[in-house]
């Protein structure tokens, strides 16, 4: 099913290209299902998108990691995140990891930055979350040339936090 908040003013993609659509889908799903906090994941993708500019997945992302119990503090901060006692070292490594691979054509990754992320993270959620980055770049460069909108989404997550 296509969901009809992927709605651009140029062509349809989603349409056009169905096959590698639902596979981007399916990939996403992949991801979503690999282990790592969501709550992370949904740091990341708004970390991304704030990066590369795509207002439609930082209205998605920001609306699923408030369903899912994140603070709007911590959200309002992100784009300063270095600059705050916000967020865990585990979440600094993921989001100085996000922010190298997105830029990857300037930053590369540094022997330091991945020695961070092999402190706190374990091989798989390594490779996961380097997916999650690939996955949310990807999605960022077919909303901002198809110019979906933003706005329209609502998200169907419930929380995950138990003790608030």
């Amino acid at each position: 099913m296509i969901e009809t908040h992927f709605q651009g003013t140029r062509l349809h993609y989603r349409l056009h290209a169905r096959d590698a659509f639902e596979k981007l889908l399916e990939f996403q799903n992949t991801i979503a299902n690999c282990g790592v906090e969501k709550l992370l994941l949904e740091l990341i993708k708004i970390r991304v998108s704030q990066i590369n500019g795509c207002a439609f997945c930082l209205d998605m992302h920001i609306k699923d990691s408030l369903a899912l119990g994140e603070s709007q503090e911590r959200i309002n901060m992100l784009i300063v995140w270095r600059e705050t006692n916000l967020y865990s070292e585990r979440e600094q490594a993921a989001l100085a990891w996000a922010e190298a691979v997105t830029n990857i054509q300037t930053t590369h990754i540094s022997d330091e930055l991945y020695k961070l992320m092999t402190k706190n993270f374990d091989e798989k959620e390594i490779s996961y979350i380097d997916m999650a980055v690939v996955a949310i770049n990807s999605w960022n460069r077919l909303a901002i040339p198809f110019r979906i909108e933003s706005g329209k989404y609502k998200s169907t997550l419930t929380s995950i936090k138990t003790n608030i």
